[in-house]
């Protein structure tokens, strides 16, 4: 019977990591390399580099499409270009770039609702590019500096962005607006004249807040139920957590991450992981208890943070030491490096279907 029942472990142990490897085998890692101006195109199951392929300048940020065959990335240039960069990942080839001329400086980069949205710096707003028609088809002035990064909810009808130089971070919700009329307000009709058209009912608008935070807000993430939002500032250190329908903060951790670069939730929303360009630890955070549970030192700084979708690893970008951690996120520790090129930064799980 002991022999059955370790039979039956095994066949199970087996068909688990098949699975794994099959999930795998349909996923790839990319990383940019800022001083080598590519993408990398990693096997996540070897965590070898399959290609590199061409981004042109200040690469910062890259985004992949939902089938997983097309990666956007913002050619930055501290808010002065105005390209995204478009590589084929099924061809692993660079494709010709998106002008976004006159908005200048992308940075933030997501995909959702089948298209590519982003941020523009130095055009304080953010903006959306449609694959389809090959346009930007709506841009919004946020009027704050450095606005950085962006996430926008599966139904798009929420949208955060995180303000640098303002210390601050933009909460929008798309609302219905109430029927209205849409002309002058209404008033005597003179003599004769004839009654108009009633008032039609009135697009929806972007209802938003501007929420002040600590100093130098830059990366954050939103809790999956997209209530809950929390920024990494940088400048002191602190995470500023902010309740999306109140559009206040509730409460400041003392986490003590100055130079926090960028801020991500696993998959389970259990744990926050922050990374640090002003130090060598990669802080984790426990979501309930709003605790630091610990401080892994990763290398000299980091940047960029990914989370594999089944939450088993965590892939880190070590800028100022030219590799990518990965972490197993059950031990919490270091369970290899990957060469990407150099100066990795901005990093996308992507998976093709």
């Amino acid at each position: 019977m002991k022999t059955k029942w370790c039979a039956v472990l095994v066949g199970v142990l087996l068909a688990s990591n098949l699975l794994i490897a099959q999930s795998l085998s349909d996923s790839s890692l990319l990383v940019l390399s800022k001083r080598g101006h590519t993408l990398a195109i990693v096997d996540p199951s070897t965590l070898k580099v399959l290609a590199k392929v061409p981004i042109g300048e200040d690469p910062h940020e890259v985004i992949a499409s939902t089938d997983g065959r097309t990666a956007y990335v913002s050619n930055y240039g501290g808010g002065s270009l105005h390209t995204l960069a478009v590589v084929d990942l099924v061809g692993q080839k660079a494709m010709p770039a998106i002008d976004l001329d006159p908005l200048h400086g992308p940075h933030g980069l997501t995909f959702v609702g089948g298209k590519t949205w982003f941020t523009v710096e130095g055009s304080k707003a953010i903006g959306r590019f449609d694959p389809a028609t090959l346009r930007v088809d709506w841009v919004l002035g946020t009027g704050q500096d450095r606005t950085h990064m962006i996430w926008v909810s599966e139904d798009q009808k929420k949208i955060v962005t995180a303000n640098v130089a303002s210390g601050t971070m933009t909460l929008m919700e798309l609302i219905a607006r109430r029927q209205g009329p849409s002309g002058p307000p209404p008033g005597p009709r003179p003599a004769g004249a004839q009654a108009g058209p009633p008032p039609g009912p009135r697009g929806p608008d972007w209802e938003g807040a501007v929420v002040k935070v600590g100093n130098g807000p830059e990366g954050f993430d939103v809790l999956s139920d997209a209530t809950t939002v929390w920024v990494a500032n940088a400048q002191d250190g602190t995470v500023s957590i902010i309740d999306f329908a109140s559009r206040k903060v509730i409460d400041t951790l003392a986490v003590n991450a100055r130079g926090a670069n960028r801020l991500k939730f696993t998959p389970d929303g259990k744990t926050a992981l922050i990374s640090s360009l002003g130090g060598p630890d990669l802080v984790f955070v426990d979501v309930a208890s709003r605790k630091v549970v610990k401080r892994l030192k990763i290398g000299t700084g980091a940047a960029g943070i990914v989370m594999q979708p089944d939450g088993a690893r965590a892939f880190v970008a070590c800028s100022p030491d030219d590799y990518v951690a990965v972490i197993d996120l059950k031990t919490m520790e270091v369970v290899g490096k990957i060469d990407a090129g150099g100066e990795p930064d901005g990093m996308a799980w992507t998976v093709r279907k």
